[in-house]
This record gives C-alpha cells, structure tokens and sequence, in this order.
C-alpha cells in the first residue's frame, strides 16, 4: 500500500537511489497522462521508476521505462507495463529543461509519483548530474559518520 505523509500527499513509488546516484540541482513537479487501468494500478501502490527517466522532444516531456503493473481487474482495457507517458508542463518549463538536458547535459530523474491531496497523480523531477565513483564513496562516508555522531551524541546525554 502506499505511505501517507503529513501535507496529504500518498506517496506511490520513491527512487531512493537517485540520490545515491546523482546530484540533484533542481526539483520540479509535473503531471502525468495516465489511463484509468494506470490510475488504479498506481493506487495499489506497486510502481517502481528506479530504472525510469524523462526526456524531451519535440518541445514536450516523456517519462520513459516507468514501470505500472497491469491492473488486473481491467481485463482487455488493459494499460502496457513500461509505456512512454507525457508529462504535464508548461512551454516555457519544458523549453528551458530541453536545452539543460542538451547543453548541461544534465539528467531529469523521477524522484517521486504521488497523488495531491486533490487525488491527482504527479511526479517530481529531478535535474540531475551523474556522480562518479569518488562522489559516491564521499556520500556513503558522510552519511556514515551523521549517523555515527548522531549515536555518540544520543549516548552521551
């Protein structure tokens, strides 16, 4: 089922590795044209957009490879799984991330897909840099030892 959080988002699926992976410089919230099979699939809270990402074309976004499982109850209405879906923004938003993905050669990265408190469902991208491997190794050891002076801390009173 999916998780509810405190300003009523149900939050549907989470890319946890995506900051693990990339640096993320910006964040921006889309909207998706889904199908009713979609819609109700995504409410059971089984997607996953780990392996997903956006591209541009033609001055419009797409989100690629998002996986939604079939719903099973729609029978030949069905949706397909891993479907190119179009994203919902606006001209401008979606020029200006064309050309970083072009030029900066930045990465839009799915962090989330939840539904707002109106019950429509969203997604937020991430315009994202790769990390190499020394980025990642510096991740892990700063979180490392947050999470090892938080436990001195806590013991010491």
């Amino acid at each position: 089922m999916a998780k509810k959080q405190d300003d009523g988002q149900k939050i549907v699926a989470d890319n946890r590795k995506a900051r693990y992976l990339y640096f993320i410089e910006s964040t921006l919230e889309a909207g998706l044209v889904l199908t009713g099979s979609e819609v109700k699939s995504l409410r059971s809270g089984k997607a996953n957009i780990a392996e997903s990402y956006a591209m541009a074309k033609d001055g419009e976004l797409f989100l690629v490879n998002a996986y939604i499982p079939e719903y099973l109850m729609a029978n030949r209405f069905n949706h397909e799984p891993r479907r190119v879906r179009k994203l919902l923004v606006r001209g401008l938003q979606a020029r200006r991330l064309a050309i970083a993905i072009q030029r900066e050669g930045m990465t839009l990265i799915p962090m989330k897909i939840y539904f707002n408190p109106r019950g429509i469902a969203k997604v937020e991208l991430g315009g994202a840099k790769g990390k190499k491997l020394h980025d990642k190794r510096e991740t892990s050891k700063s979180r490392d030892w947050a999470r090892d002076k938080a436990r001195l801390m806590r013991d010491k009173g």
